[in-house]
């Protein structure tokens, strides 16, 4: 079972997140039938939207982000709530994938040089925030941490990994790390945690050497007293239901409502998050 935990430090300088979705991106590879490349950028954007989500100060409220780059895969996108649940998809699941000299996958040249990353976040009431900044990268982890540093001005590390497998391109291993400053953080504990973000290895290499989540955030807070605000299990969750699908139907005027549906009146709606379809008739939304 996944799980996602969140730490801070005593002297309240320090915030880190970590979570365990080797099972979240595995469901999203197996629904998405993906390719490792997109396995690889779709899985970085679920450990954020994961680590983010959990982060909202509200219940009830949701997080979406996404990555628009130039490259190949189209859109990222990932729905994330304040449990930590998410769902995403990729434009083009079956992306061509490319590996960097060291055998790593080329997440960047999937996701392209230029583009957007967005974020959208709804507390249910009033109007979403909405933030917006260039691609620094298309690894999305340093996409996050630009985001946080320039939308949000919150000095902000993310780590985000997924390991798949070369030879059957299953997925192995998944999870993220995100470690903010909170205010009135001083020189000393800086420099501390700055030393230790430096020696800090990839997430998918603590998780395969044995290490929990917690572990990963004891070890990026080395130095510091740690105290545990929560940990929570956190899943891939698709909120989709028959009633979701008619209701963006209900509303459009008869004439373009028909256009919808086929010469039997007939029309079939596939979710693109969870891939589930669902069948509709026409009879359904006229009086």
């Amino acid at each position: 079972m996944d799980k996602l935990i969140r730490c801070i430090t005593s002297d309240g300088a320090v915030m880190a997140a970590a979570v365990d979705a080797s099972d979240i991106v595995f469901t999203a590879q197996r629904l998405h039938k993906t390719s490792p490349v997109a396995t690889a950028a779709l899985g970085r954007l679920l450990c954020a939207g994961s680590l983010m989500g959990a982060n909202l100060k509200q219940k009830k409220a949701r997080l979406n982000i996404s990555v628009k780059g130039d490259g190949p895969l189209g859109t990222v996108l990932v729905v994330g709530d304040s449990d930590g649940n998410v769902r995403g998809y990729v434009t083009n699941p079956d992306c061509e994938t490319t590996y960097y000299d060291n055998g790593k996958i080329n997440v960047a040249a999937g996701v392209g040089k230029y583009g957007i990353l967005g974020v959208i976040r709804d507390y249910g009431q009033g109007e979403p925030y909405i933030g917006q900044v260039p691609l620094v990268s298309g690894e999305i982890a340093e996409d996050i941490t630009s985001y946080y540093a320039t939308s949000e001005q919150i000095p902000t590390v993310c780590a985000l990994g997924v390991l798949v497998d070369k030879e059957d391109e299953r997925v192995l291993l998944a999870g993220g790390l995100l470690i903010q400053l909170l205010p009135g953080a001083g020189e000393d504990a800086i420099e501390k945690l700055e030393k230790n973000v430096a020696d800090l290895e990839p997430v998918t290499t603590m998780f395969a050497k044995g290490y929990s989540i917690l572990d990963i955030c004891k070890t990026a807070l080395r130095g510091f007293d740690v105290e545990v605000l929560d940990e929570t299990p956190v899943n891939y969750v698709c909120s989709c239901s028959r009633e979701k699908i008619k209701s963006y139907f209900m509303g459009l005027p008869e004439t373009e409502l028909r256009e919808c549906f086929d010469e039997n009146g007939r029309t079939e709606v596939k979710c693109r998050f969870c891939n589930k379809k669902y069948e509709l008739g026409i009879e359904e939304f006229l009086n």
